[in-house]
C-alpha cells in the first residue's frame, strides 16, 4: 500500500500541476471566499482532477480538500457532490473518520496564481490512523517534485535533500507568510518583522507556505513561520521537513500539529533562537 500511495499520490500532483501550467497565462475566473482570499476556476479544476484520481485508486479514504471545507466522507461521495462546490461545503451526511485520510491543497498560492506571479503548486498528503504517510508538494513551473514518505526521507525530483546547516542568524535566510486574517494582526506582525529583520541575513514573504516548507528542506531557507495555516497548507510540507532533518514546533516550542494556530519551521541548528525572537 505505501508504495501505491506514493504512487498515486505523485500521479495526482503531476496531473493537477499540469492543468495549472496550462491555465496559468490565461485570464481567470476569480471569485473571494474572504476580503483578501481568492479561488479561481484552476483550484476547483485541479482538486477535482485529484479527488477523480485518489477516488479511483482509493475507494475507502477520506479527504479534507481546501475548497470543499472538511470530507471526512468514507467511500463515493453521494452524486449530488461532484460538482464543484462552494467554498466551506462539506459532503452531505454524517462525517466519518477513516483509517486513511487525503488532505489536498489543490492549488497553493493562489492570489499569486492570479495575478501571475510564479510561485504556487500542489500540496499532497496521505495520513494512516493520524499519522502522515507520504506527501508531496509540486511546483509546475519549475517542474520541481518535493517528495517524502515516513521514515524513508525526502527528495526533490527523486534525489536525496537535507535542510541547511546554517547555525549564526546573520547568515540565515528566513521565509515568513501573512495569514489572510492579517489585518486584525498587524501590530504583533509587525513587531516579529521588526525583531527578525535586525538580525537575520534576509527575510522573504513567497506567498505559498508549501513552498515555503518545501525550501526549506531542500536548504534553501533556513527557517520559515507564521500564523493562522490550515491542515492542508502544512500537512505535505511538515513531512517533507521533517525527513530532511528539519524541526518544526509552534512558537511556544510545543510539538506541531495540523491544527495548531501558528508554526516554527527550521533547520533545527536556528530553532531555539528563532523562538526567542517571535515570542
Amino acid at each position: 500500500m505505501p508504495d501505491k500511495i506514493a504512487q498515486i499520490g505523485r500521479q495526482a500532483a503531476l496531473a493537477a500541476g499540469a492543468v495549472m501550467r496550462q491555465n496559468y497565462p490565461k485570464p481567470h475566473q476569480i471569485t473571494m471566499k474572504g476580503a483578501i482570499d481568492p479561488v479561481t476556476e484552476t483550484d476547483y479544476e485541479c482538486q477535482e482532477i485529484i479527488l477523480a484520481m485518489l477516488r479511483q485508486a482509493f475507494p475507502d479514504h477520506g479527504f479534507l480538500a481546501e475548497e470543499r471545507g472538511g470530507e471526512g466522507v468514507v467511500g463515493p461521495p453521494p452524486p449530488a457532490a461532484r460538482e464543484p462546490a462552494l467554498p466551506g461545503l462539506a459532503w452531505e451526511g454524517d462525517p466519518l473518520s477513516p483509517a486513511c485520510r487525503w488532505i489536498i491543497d489543490p492549488l497553493d498560492g493562489t492570489v499569486n496564481f492570479a495575478h501571475g506571479f510564479p510561485m504556487f503548486c500542489v500540496s499532497i498528503a496521505c495520513e494512516a490512523d493520524g499519522a502522515l504517510e507520504y506527501g508531496v508538494i509540486y511546483d509546475p513551473l519549475r517542474d520541481e517534485l518535493f517528495e517524502a514518505s515516513r521514515g524513508g526521507g525526502a527528495s526533490l525530483n527523486g534525489r536525496p535533500i537535507r535542510v541547511s546547516q546554517t547555525a549564526r542568524l546573520d547568515q540565515a535566510l528566513i521565509a515568513t507568510g501573512f495569514p489572510y486574517d492579517i489585518r486584525a494582526r498587524v501590530p504583533e506582525t509587525l513587531a516579529r518583522l521588526g525583531r527578525l529583520l535586525g538580525i537575520v541575513q534576509g527575510l522573504r514573504r513567497g506567498g505559498s507556505a508549501a513552498l515555503d516548507l518545501a525550501y526549506l528542506a531542500c536548504g534553501r531557507l533556513d527557517g520559515f513561520y507564521e500564523e493562522n495555516l490550515k491542515p492542508w497548507d502544512t500537512a505535505a510540507g511538515l513531512l517533507i521537513v521533517t525527513e530532511a532533518g528539519g524541526k518544526i514546533t509552534t512558537f511556544d516550542g510545543r510539538d506541531y500539529d495540523l491544527d495548531a494556530p501558528n508554526i516554527l519551521a527550521s533547520n533545527g541548528v536556528l530553532h531555539g533562537k528563532i523562538l526567542n525572537l517571535l515570542v
